[in-house]
């Protein structure tokens, strides 16, 4: 039985193998990555098999995922070719702000997928936008669906999109603002671990309730933020300090790497 192979032992395939083990998912994965050691750590924690070379992990692909760095892609592709292996026809790239023209420039024979699944995956809660290159069939992208439904929801969105939710979309933005909330709220007088608490109660369980309550972010703004208490002045100051337009620049920051991804 032919499997899933990745091009790449980093930690996006080490996410994606353990979400993929934890919902139960039973087949085939492979890994082929120049530096043996991430290959090993994979096949202990999700029972990935270690391709021996690159043409073996080809010739064994019934799907073959680019999971390398953007900098690496052309380089891994133009290994690809020079292997000699007759790649699937269906291949997806995980590199942030390649372009499917660059990808299909590099591969011209197969159908191409781009997904940036969350790292957040490994607990199968991780968000994977994808967009589809018009050779891509609806079976295989109903077969795409599927395969990262397993570790988390799934938005498929036009390809003009996809730098704007790839700096979006990262789970970094909470882990920042978590390490910031409860920073302030030691610089304040609590100790870390009471400070953690309560930040990540306010950030995460917040979140949640507007997930499960049905309510919109308006009517939950307006419902905690009473005119003159703690969180309406709270969210004053942080509007004056300029909240807002930092998290601009840092998503636009964000779109501008990726973007640059394009070029290499």
């Amino acid at each position: 039985m032919k499997a899933a192979v990745f091009l790449g032992g980093g930690r996006i395939t080490g996410a994606l193998a353990a979400g993929l083990r934890l919902a139960g998912d039973k087949r085939r994965l492979t890994a082929y990555d120049r530096h043996p050691e991430k290959s090993r750590a994979l096949q202990r924690e999700s029972r990935v098999e270690i391709a021996r070379d690159l043409k073996s992990a080809i010739e064994n692909a019934a799907m073959l995922i680019v999971a390398v760095r953007p900098g690496s892609v052309k380089e891994t592709l133009a290994e690809v070719v020079a292997s000699g292996a007759t790649p699937p026809r269906l291949c997806i790239s995980l590199a942030a702000g390649v372009p499917l023209k660059n990808l299909r420039a590099s591969l011209r024979s197969v159908h191409w997928v781009r997904a940036m699944p969350s790292p957040v995956c490994r607990i199968g809660k991780g968000l994977t936008p994808v967009t589809f290159d018009r050779m891509v069939t609806k079976i295989e992208r109903e077969r795409v669906r599927r395969f990262f439904e397993q570790v988390g929801p799934v938005l498929e969105i036009p390809e003009q999109k996809m730098d704007v939710i790839t700096a979006t979309s990262s789970p970094t933005h909470g882990y920042y603002a978590l390490a910031t909330l409860a920073k302030a709220a030691q610089n304040a007088g609590l100790d870390r671990n009471a400070a953690l608490i309560a930040a990540a109660h306010a950030l995460s369980d917040g979140i949640v309730y507007w997930r499960e309550s049905g309510l919109s972010l308006d009517e939950l703004l307006h419902e905690a933020a009473t005119p003159g208490g703690i969180a309406a002045t709270t969210i004053a100051a942080l509007d004056k300090s300029g909240y807002a337009r930092a998290v601009e620049r840092g998503v636009g920051a964000g779109i501008r790497r990726a973007r640059q991804n394009a070029k290499l």
